[in-house]
């Protein structure tokens, strides 16, 4: 079995490693390298730099004709073609190349969530349970026939980046078995549901920001949601302060409004009122500073009890 795969974030690693170590890659192709980091310097795909350290042939083609054309010359005539987190679309010339198709790993039990941040929005809706996803590609986004699915629960206090984490060694599990029956001819197939069909649209700046009228319950997923990329965030004295970690307060003090600091504890951080109950910030990073308890925040701060965020 010859594979071409195609990945670029650190999600697709687990999934790589175990091809690598199980079939013939006749390439990788990944994105092409871009700044990163806050002093934006340019750096290679987490992908890329997983090829090089072990002399994988690695591509980074610009456009869709590229990729045809790199395919073409350096005659990479895979049985099978692997994407797994790449973040750009294959043309239909491409997806038509191998002879046993092209398959995906997707990080949610389609048809929820098709799109670009579906772990992400699976826990700002506060959902329960999710998992992962097999499929045949499509033209269609995530639209493919489904091969096989494997649920996961979502623990409460989990962030996108600990999910994340959990599903692609879960994903990378249930890839090597949909590759094997695939080998074998015996994986299955089946059309998705088109009246169960949700989206994960990319994030916005709008998804980041706090609007402290919302319920407690609905921020503090919002933040978890956030972590570790790009982050919630509110204001405080005109400057962003973005909200890494939270807790749901169940004993509640009365009078105050959205925004508005209800409690400091010098120990655990400090208590905000929303539009339905109250939230305590655990962790938090001023502008151009690391993140912080928000205790520490506290003692650097001038933060009092009716100081407002937002």
């Amino acid at each position: 079995m010859k594979i071409l795969f195609c990945g670029t974030a650190h999600f697709a690693l687990p999934a790589l490693k175990q091809i690598v170590e199980k079939w013939e890659v006749l390439g990788i192709i990944t994105q092409p390298d871009r700044p990163r980091g806050r002093g934006r310097k340019i750096a290679a795909p987490p992908v890329k730099e997983f090829a090089l350290a072990r002399s994988v042939p690695v591509y980074q083609p610009k456009t869709p004709g590229e990729l045809i054309q790199i395919i073409e010359q350096e005659n990479l005539k895979a049985d099978l073609i692997v994407v797994v987190a790449y973040g750009l679309f294959l043309p239909a010339r491409v997806l038509a190349m191998p002879p046993l198709g092209c398959i995906n790993l997707h990080p949610s039990l389609l048809p929820a969530y098709r799109g670009a941040a579906p772990i992400q929005r699976a826990i700002m809706n506060g959902d329960k349970i999710t998992g992962v996803t097999t499929m045949y590609l499509s033209q269609e986004m995530d639209a493919g026939d489904i091969i096989y699915q494997e649920k996961t629960e979502i623990p409460r206090d989990f962030t996108a980046g600990e999910l994340a984490e959990v599903l692609a060694e879960q994903g990378a599990q249930l890839l090597v078995k949909t590759i094997t029956d695939l080998e074998q001819g015996k994986a299955p197939r089946q059309a998705q549901d088109p009246k169960q069909v949700s989206y994960a649209p990319p994030l916005s700046k709008e998804d980041e920001r706090i609007h402290w009228n919302r319920d407690a319950e609905g921020i503090y997923n919002q933040i978890r949601g956030m972590n570790p990329q790009p982050g919630a965030y509110t204001e405080f004295k005109g400057r962003i302060l973005k909200v890494w970690r939270s807790q749901v307060v169940d004993e509640e003090k009365t009078g105050f409004m959205p925004g508005e600091v209800v409690e400091t504890d010098t120990k655990r951080g400090f208590v905000v009122q929303t539009g339905s109950g109250q939230l305590l910030l655990t962790e938090v990073q001023p502008a151009g500073r690391p993140r912080m308890s928000a205790a520490e925040f506290l003692r650097g701060y001038r933060i009092t009890t009716g100081s407002q965020l937002g």
